[in-house]
């Protein structure tokens, strides 16, 4: 039996980076086939074999600063071959060790995205969560970074409801996960005092992050609607059509704890626009009534008595600092007289916004 020979490093060396080279050669022929998947595909291949090179010739970490040199020689035109990118490249590789990842999830999104999830998501299912939701959604970077920021995963479907009681399957799923628990309006700048007239003002004074906070389909109807029954006129603090749902949604706003009979009243509010605005091929209309705290079992037991749809949520305002603890921030010409009084700077350096200010490498 002829054992095999081991490849000296260097020849395993010169070996990885010849195959890389060929790899990447061959990538740049067939992007303008699948652009973003082959690049995708190409990024795990070298993340793999960097992985699998290392472990087997017992290489240390500078063998990526050393690639990145020696391909941004043979590719000086190309980007995405930097250090810090081999380096996401194999996290990548190690986050997927699958290879029929490239036809999953992943591939599907760009490498900026996937990057900024080896970033800030370690937990394999939420990982996988976010990247669905993604595509699905069509999140731009900034806002697949939002939403993780604003633990939306932990958030996402989580209200008190009695969808399963009251709509059909497989709307009952969909109504479920279209609504969060508690609801992120930290952009809203007011304190916890405030009436519900000032939180519905607030809300559509940044519409715009209100709809982002709701999710994708929901599409503004109106605020205070009008409705009459029998002469008698009522108003919905805002009312939204669900575009996925094929439904009306009425919110209603709340500053205090939930009490049940805010149910009766919701479901009041759901016949008559079922009644008065829904047409023949939209679905039960849907209610959220919005809180400021809920005990959950109060709300559970007050939805079994009810033959509407309706989902209890909380929200959550951005928390004011203590006075006294504003009282003892230093303020922003103290700031600034420490830093122009600190041997790290200059005044020159402070005011042109130099040395102290770095912008990330990007990963290309």
């Amino acid at each position: 039996m002829v054992d095999k020979q081991v490849p000296q490093p260097v020849e395993a060396y010169e070996s990885l980076l010849k195959g890389l080279k060929e790899r990447i050669r061959q990538a740049q022929v067939k992007a303008h086939l699948a652009v973003n998947q082959e690049l995708i595909g190409l990024y795990w291949s070298i993340g793999r074999d960097i992985l699998t090179k290392e472990s087997e010739q017992g290489w240390g970490a500078k063998v990526v600063d050393r690639l990145a040199k020696d391909l941004k020689s043979a590719f000086p035109t190309a980007k995405g071959f930097s250090a810090r990118n081999l380096r996401y490249m194999k996290a990548f590789a190690a986050s997927y060790p699958d290879p029929l990842i490239l036809q999953a999830t992943p591939a599907k999104l760009t490498w900026y995205h996937n990057c900024t999830l080896l970033d800030k998501v370690k937990d394999a299912e939420e990982r996988h969560w976010y990247a669905l939701q993604s595509i699905e959604n069509g999140w731009s970077r900034d806002v697949l970074v939002h939403q993780i920021e604003s633990r939306l995963f932990k958030r996402q479907g989580k209200s008190t409801n009695n969808f399963e009681a009251t709509l059909p399957h497989p709307r009952s799923e969909l109504a479920q996960q279209i609504l969060k628990d508690p609801y992120n309006f930290d952009f809203l700048e007011m304190g916890q005092e405030l009436l519900e007239r000032d939180l519905e003002r607030g809300l559509l004074g940044k519409l715009r992050d209100f709809l982002l906070e709701l999710g994708t389909g929901f599409s503004f109807v109106g605020s205070q609607y009008p409705l009459e029954v029998e002469g008698e006129e009522f108003f919905l603090d805002l009312l939204f059509y669900h575009l996925k749902l094929r439904c009306f949604v009425v919110v209603d706003l709340k500053i205090t704890d939930f009490k049940p009979e805010y149910v009766g009243k919701m479901g009041f509010y759901l016949s008559a626009v079922d009644e008065h605005l829904r047409h023949p091929e939209d679905g039960n209309s849907i209610g959220l009534i919005l809180c400021k705290t809920k005990k959950s079992l109060v709300a559970e037991y007050t939805l079994r008595t009810s033959q509407s749809p309706i989902g209890v949520s909380e929200y959550r305002l951005s928390e004011p600092l203590p006075a006294e603890l504003g009282e003892n921030l230093p303020t922003i010409e103290n700031i600034e007289k420490e830093l122009r009084a600190s041997r790290f700077f200059t005044d020159v350096d402070f005011l042109e916004g130099e040395g102290n200010c770095h912008t990330p490498d990007e990963t290309n």
